[in-house]
């Protein structure tokens, strides 16, 4: 799944909108589910309020915590956050996929002008990612 935002928006805003995009196929009969067993983001989702999200979904995570909100935690008593670094290890892939999109020129320089267009290019981009 993936969602379209202006250059200038954060990143951590458009979790809730990338997370009900989400489809994961069941196997057999049955409708996909829209909750992943599993996210792993980079520090741009560690806030609170993306952390509650998560935790009110049901949705276990891998997130590394800033620095500023360690020290700010620290003097704070309480259980610590847990984090996994090899799990965290395997957000490689996606890094790897965004880097063999960007080979596309029109995906990299985003020749498209409408959102619509750009999206239809993602798209069609990734199936021949997949098929090949």
């Amino acid at each position: 799944a993936f969602t379209i935002t202006p250059g200038q928006q954060h990143d951590c805003t458009q979790l809730q909108a990338l997370l009900d995009s989400v489809s994961v196929p069941c196997l057999g009969k049955g409708r996909p589910r829209k909750r992943p067993d599993h996210l792993i983001a980079d520090r741009g989702y560690s806030y609170p309020s993306c952390r509650r999200f998560l935790q009110k979904r049901g949705i276990s995570h891998t997130i590394p915590e800033r620095r500023d909100q360690a020290e700010r935690r620290a003097k704070k008593p309480g259980r610590p956050l847990t984090f996994n670094k090899e799990q965290y290890s395997r957000r490689n892939v996606i890094e790897r996929c965004i880097n063999r999109l960007k080979q596309w020129r029109g995906f990299a320089t985003r020749y498209e002008k409408r959102a619509v267009y750009f999206c239809a290019a993602i798209t069609l981009i990734s199936l021949i990612m997949w098929l090949n």
